[in-house]
């Protein structure tokens, strides 16, 4: 029997995307792991990897097909001895019957990333963080009828997706038992309660307010409703509130241009070169090592206590923006994250992440000095619980002792959900961050 080759699911929040491109034609054999496709998300355009192998029968979606839906068909593949005569009178997306399913370990699509529908098997289920785990239909079939908790299994198939073999494997060791499940505050909860709320005003009710001819319309597109998503779902979410501190830089600009003067080199170009930005994300993450209570995310049953400080980094892109992760960054050195910044950023522009390079984190930077911006206050990105506003350093008198001094001046605004970071705690780390800041030795020891 052919297999649906479904549209994947490329990020826990995706609904739809465009298929950009076929890399393969009808006819082609393919095996697992080959690439097959690219698909454009609202935030990058991935490529997209074959989880089973055999010759592509029929391509039902054509390459550039826009707003295309999670899980829909896209193609069918012939299996191992089938010929085109297979696909007659065969119903795309259809569920494999349960005789092939307890007899193939793979029942699922070919490239689909997310599991097709399966009655027997349920809706793809999701980990307590919103995150949707990778599974077969004969997996999740297997750990439903023996009380496992999917979240709890290690996949080793394509993708770390759950299959057969693993759950076996839970059962032979006793592990994995689901217990009761728990009300979580999750990213995806909190989007739909944010997706039911009123839309805005219609088009109709705002053109009404201006002549005719006198503007054009321009459609929303995927990143920039995600962008509006997100941002009603933080403020209907999360109560704000917000921290100011002004920070010398003297002596951090200082320190700056020593690394940088004294950087290795490599074919006659310097090996790193920092900048003031790479500073502020290592100390922050460093002022979040020193207050781990800050370091948290808020669920409706537990605060979510971070080992590491993962920091996302707002990068505008055309169209709206996105945030790369520098991973435990309170662990790296000044010039990793310096280097690890750059190649993030360019892939960024050019919408070449991979999820897991700016989905997550613990807290975020955003930095709009390099604007001109002398202050500002930005929005938290749940499940995060702070992000940091950095302003523009300027020159600006200050009163040392009774003297008026003239000193680099930087502004920085931390905003809170004040859920889990209360006013005293939220100080305490901008006074951890404001020290590294103004020792900056302090941040290579």
């Amino acid at each position: 029997m052919p297999v649906t080759i479904t549209m994947p699911a490329l990020s826990p929040t995706m609904e739809s995307g465009t298929l950009a491109k076929w890399l393969v034609k009808e006819g082609d054999a393919i095996s697992a792991g080959d690439v097959i496709a690219e698909i454009e998300t609202d935030k990058a355009t991935m490529e997209v990897e074959a989880v089973d192998e055999g010759t592509i029968g029929k391509i039902l979606v054509e390459s550039g097909t826009a707003d295309v839906a999670v899980n829909a068909p896209i193609a069918l593949l012939l299996e191992e001895g089938e010929d085109a005569s297979a696909l007659e009178g065969f119903a795309a997306g259809a569920p494999a019957p349960a005789a092939a399913a307890e007899t193939k370990e793979e029942a699922a699509p070919a490239a689909s990333a997310a599991p097709q529908a399966n009655a027997a098997a349920g809706p793809a289920p999701t980990a307590a963080d919103g995150n949707r785990i990778f599974s077969s239909p004969l997996a999740r079939r297997l750990a439903k009828m023996n009380d496992l908790d999917l979240a709890k299994i290690s996949g080793t198939g394509p993708r770390g997706r759950v299959v057969k073999r693993d759950v076996d494997a839970a059962l032979e060791a006793g592990t994995a038992k689901a217990g009761a499940p728990a009300v979580a505050d999750t990213p995806k909860a909190a989007a739909a309660a944010a997706a039911a709320a009123p839309a805005g005003p219609s088009d109709e009710q705002v053109l009404k307010n201006f002549a005719e001819g006198s503007y054009e319309l321009v459609p929303h597109d995927g990143m920039r409703k995600t962008i509006a998503k997100r941002l009603t779902e933080a403020k209907q979410t999360i109560p704000h509130f917000y921290v100011s501190v002004d920070c010398a830089l003297d002596d951090l600009l200082a320190l700056r241009g020593q690394l940088n003067s004294s950087a290795p080199r490599k074919d006659d170009k310097p090996v790193y070169k920092l900048s003031v930005n790479d500073m502020v994300i290592k100390a922050l993450a460093l002022a979040l090592r020193d207050v781990p209570d800050a370091n948290v995310s808020w669920t409706s049953d537990n605060m979510v206590k971070h080992k590491h400080v993962d920091v996302g980094v707002a990068v505008s892109i055309e169209g709206g923006l996105i945030t790369p992760i520098i991973r435990k960054a309170e662990e790296k050195a000044l010039s990793t994250i310096s280097n690890e910044m750059k190649d993030l950023g360019k892939r960024a522009k050019e919408r070449k992440l991979k999820p897991e390079e700016y989905q997550g984190g613990t807290t975020a930077v955003s930095n709009m000095g390099m604007m001109g911006v002398k202050s500002f206050s930005a929005v938290v990105n749940p499940p995060h619980s702070t992000i940091l506003a950095v302003g523009a350093g300027e020159k600006r008198p200050v009163i040392v002792g009774d003297e008026i001094k003239v000193a680099t001046m930087m502004t920085v605004t931390l905003s809170t959900d004040h859920r889990t970071v209360d006013g005293a705690l939220g100080a305490e780390l901008l006074k951890a961050f404001k020290g590294y800041i103004e020792n900056p030795m302090s941040m290579l020891v």
